[in-house]
């Protein structure tokens, strides 16, 4: 019998008992159990963003069924290495000096003539989100130390930022891996939580002004059966990430011109059409995040899926080097103007892809510093131990001039003031250094779904659609034209949390019997 005509007809609340019968049998809650578990609201997407907005929920008491195409969840959060911003917080050094105006203004300048040249209404918009993202900085940090006991004590100075800003932990675990593993073990260790892993989401629901779920193939029944559709009732929080692996679909439509240059991502499609196919508006679609440092594998140098080699590396003391040895750019300015200054001055690499002959190298002081990061990239074979002497000659004289502008002897051509734990002074060619090969990866996309402050989904006329919320980097508006480094973290937890605490309130009024 089909009854979903009547149901769409009735108010979620006055129908809530009509809802859980016919969507009882795609929910695996045991039916014994089934008359204490109110409809849950469904999360689509295992990074941070959809971990913080499931965590939010849970502490509602709301249950969550999360959904993730991929076999482990995690997403890219899993894998972010150099940090999550936050200002001020008791983590930074004493002389920063930072504030929540400060990181305000280096958002703003980072998103650049996007966010200066939008409009009226769009130009508020913006302005709204960015600001909730620099004042909930702090808060964000907070929760995830004090809360969740993740270790975020160390802090660097990323490109483009005036102060020292991104946390980190001083263990042997990345940041992505720590915070993500806290949230997924408290997450599973709640009787309300439920994650199906491999279930592809392939359409939202929505009649008339609400999303009431989504349809999708695969999780708990992809075994038996991977072309089983399964309908899944509920208010939706969209967490699915970007589309900066999706080189023949989103990107190819949105940016052909960046056709041949490797990614950072693994080769899955963006999901921003399933939200456009229901009316949500999107923004800045074509900007997209190149960034200047994904590692060249010599045993594979033509593979178009590269390991970032984190922002911190420059942030800690790195240098970015020409073929022919020459330094020639301030390492830490932003993602974008650095890949603009590589594609202009490096050479091209004669490989299978669109690469440039560039090298980063650390000492002593900056490789001790991130511990975590060196052994991993040691290990592969990404960055090697070595000496002066052993490199080209016009090396030894870069290393040297460098040194003494950390010293203070001599000030950077190219502007450079923070050097992070950059500690090699007298430089000889016995000076130990790390070196490894580096080129421009696409890494994020700034564009997605359209957003207000409360992580609302708004149609293309700026209205929101009930029922439906988004955070992360399937959004957009809220970088402009660059994403600072840290800020992804950073966006994920706090529109994540924002995400779920306005669908537990939609819950408990709509759905809550």
């Amino acid at each position: 019998m089909n009854l979903r005509p009547v149901q769409l007809l009735l108010h979620p609340k006055q129908n809530s008992i009509f809802r859980f019968f016919t969507t009882m049998t795609t929910s695996s809650y045991p039916l014994s159990s089934s008359l204490t578990h109110p409809q849950p609201v469904i999360v689509v997407g295992s990074g941070l963003a959809g971990l913080s907005a499931a965590t939010q929920l849970i502490s509602h008491q709301v249950p969550v069924i999360m959904l993730d195409r991929a076999d482990k969840p995690g997403g890219n959060s899993i894998k972010a290495s150099s940090g999550i911003n936050g200002a001020p917080t008791r983590f930074q050094p004493d002389d920063a000096s930072d504030s929540q105006e400060l990181f305000l203004t280096d958002t703003i300048k980072s998103a650049g003539d996007v966010f200066a040249s939008s409009l009226a209404e769009e130009h508020k918009r913006r302005e709204s989100l960015i600001s909730t993202l620099t004042t909930s900085s702090a808060e964000a940090v907070y929760w995830l130390t004090d809360d969740k006991g993740v270790d975020l004590s160390k802090v660097c100075r990323l490109g483009g930022h005036s102060r020292p800003r991104a946390h980190r932990g001083a263990g042997q675990r990345p940041p992505g891996i720590s915070i993500v593993s806290t949230l997924l073990d408290s997450l599973k260790a709640s009787s309300l939580f439920q994650l199906r892993s491999g279930a592809r989401v392939m359409k939202v629901l929505r009649e008339a002004d609400e999303v009431l779920g989504v349809q999708y193939t695969g999780g708990e029944k992809a075994e038996t059966d991977h072309n089983t559709t399964t309908t899944l009732n509920g208010p939706v929080v969209f967490a699915s990430g970007g589309f900066a692996g999706d080189a023949h679909g989103l990107l190819a439509k949105y940016r052909p011109d960046l056709a041949g240059i490797p990614s950072t991502n693994q080769a899955i499609e963006g999901s921003q059409p399933l939200l456009e196919d229901i009316g949500a508006g999107l923004v800045d679609m074509e900007q997209v995040q190149i960034h200047p440092t994904g590692f060249v594998d010599e045993k594979e140098p033509s593979a178009s899926v590269k390991i970032l080699a984190a922002e911190a590396l420059r942030g800690e003391g790195g240098i970015l080097l020409l073929g022919n040895g020459n330094r020639f750019v301030n390492e830490l300015e932003t993602r974008e103007h650095i890949t603009d200054v590589i594609m202009r001055s490096a050479k091209p690499l004669e490989t299978g892809a669109r690469q440039w002959d560039v090298n980063l190298l650390l000492d002593e002081g900056t490789a001790a510093a991130l511990g975590s990061h060196m052994g991993f990239y040691l290990w592969k074979g990404l960055m090697r131990k070595t000496t002066v002497h052993e490199l080209d000659s016009s090396i030894l004289e870069t290393i040297k001039s460098y040194a003494d502008i950390v010293s203070g002897k001599q000030h950077d051509e190219f502007g450079r003031t923070a050097f992070g734990n950059w500690t090699l002074k007298d430089v000889t060619p016995d000076s130990v250094v790390y070196i490894g090969k580096v080129t421009p990866v696409t890494h994020f996309t700034m564009g997605g779904a359209t957003i207000n402050e409360r992580s609302q989904v708004l149609d293309k006329d700026g209205s929101p659609i009930k029922g439906l919320w988004a955070a992360g980097e399937v959004t957009g508006g809220l970088h402009g034209q660059n994403r600072l480094g840290g800020s992804s973290l950073l966006e994920c937890v706090v529109f994540g949390r924002i995400a779920g605490n306005e669908a537990a309130a939609f819950h408990k009024k709509h759905y809550a019997s």
